[in-house]
């Protein structure tokens, strides 16, 4: 059975695609569907576009099509202050919550197994052959996991961060995770989220941004934790 891999938008899985071997492609619902293997696995990858209506779209056509043992989502995120968490670190989702709509939905906690295979293949990750996965992994200071939130559209205060990160004890935020969580919850499907850290939210200043630091720390991780499930 494949594996699953979902980011919001392209620029999240540029590594992912060029390791991707023996690629075909499908177009279902106007969504691009990348087959082919890593390490030897049989991996299927889509970019949902931004949100969690995209997200649900995409995770369903994902399942329905191509049956996943797994779905992966990955991609940037957001650090709230106190997280510990710097620009560039990993976040890995222990539960994922609606933020703007959390009286009306249940949390959705993510594979703890899964999870736990996870920090066995970050401790690893320096353990391969790629010149360019050694170098990415380098820059990989720290990975914590802890509860995500997503939101409707990316806090721009600092107020609303401290807020949210208290109401919920997040340690992250995104756009998309918990509408996946929740697809792969209703189909009994595991499901695990990993994200790049590409800012501190707080008030907005996308100067002090790195998305493509996150990125692709990100994907290398991704890679890791595939070569070891």
């Amino acid at each position: 059975m494949s594996i699953g891999l979902i980011s919001a938008v392209p620029f999240e899985g540029e590594i992912i695609l060029k390791y991707l071997k023996r690629i075909t492609t499908e177009v279902f619902e106007g969504l691009t569907c990348y087959r082919g293997r890593i390490w030897d696995k049989d991996i299927v990858y889509l970019a949902s576009g931004i949100g969690k209506t995209n997200a649900s779209h995409t995770v369903t056509i994902l399942i329905e099509k191509f049956s996943p043992r797994l779905v992966i989502n990955f991609g940037v995120g957001g650090a709230y202050p106190s997280s510990g968490l710097k620009i560039g670190d990993i976040a890995i989702a222990e539960k994922e919550i609606y933020g703007d709509e959390e009286k009306y939905f249940n949390e959705f906690p993510l594979d703890k197994i899964l999870l736990k295979k996870f920090v066995k293949s970050f401790n690893l990750i320096t353990r391969h052959g790629s010149a360019e996965l050694a170098e990415a992994s380098s820059l990989v200071t720290k990975m914590k996991p802890g509860p995500f939130v997503t939101v409707s559209t990316c806090t721009g205060t600092i107020k609303r961060a401290l807020e949210l990160e208290k109401r919920f004890n997040a340690i992250c935020e995104n756009m998309e995770g918990v509408a996946v969580a929740h697809i792969c919850t209703l189909y009994g499907i595991p499901m695990v989220e990993i994200r790049g850290i590409s800012n501190i939210v707080e008030d907005r200043d996308m100067s002090k941004w790195d998305l493509k630091l996150a990125a692709e720390n990100c994907q290398m991780v991704v890679m890791e934790f595939l070569k070891e499930i």
